[in-house]
């Protein structure tokens, strides 16, 4: 039958009891028409990108887009803000120490 899968009788490999040994893979033919179907079904007419290499959002996320888009920014530069003024108060401490003891008195 032509949708049976594929059947080996031949001899067991060494070790193993004889028996019939199944091919579990769709025949060829089989996986070209589904992987058909499952692309007329999956392709879209998306507009096109507003930038080369960006990928097509819907419009309905713009707002979200937008407000992650602030949040990562303001998070990158409130990192950064910090990190300065961590950096700044160090040195202003490695300063402090470097100085002699009887110029602070």
């Amino acid at each position: 039958m032509a949708n049976d899968p594929i059947v080996r009788v031949d001899h067991p490999p060494p070790g193993q009891a004889g028996g019939v040994d199944v091919d579990p893979a769709l025949p060829e033919p089989v996986r070209d028409h589904l992987g058909q179907q499952l692309r007329s079904v999956f392709t879209t007419q998306d507009e096109a990108p507003r930038f080369l290499g960006d990928p097509a959002v819907p419009e309905e996320f713009a707002p979200q887009l937008r407000r992650l888009e602030t949040r990562l920014k303001t998070h990158e530069e409130g990192t950064v803000a910090v990190e300065q003024a961590l950096d700044g108060l160090l040195d202003d401490l490695k300063e402090g120490h470097s100085l002699p003891a009887s110029s602070t008195t």
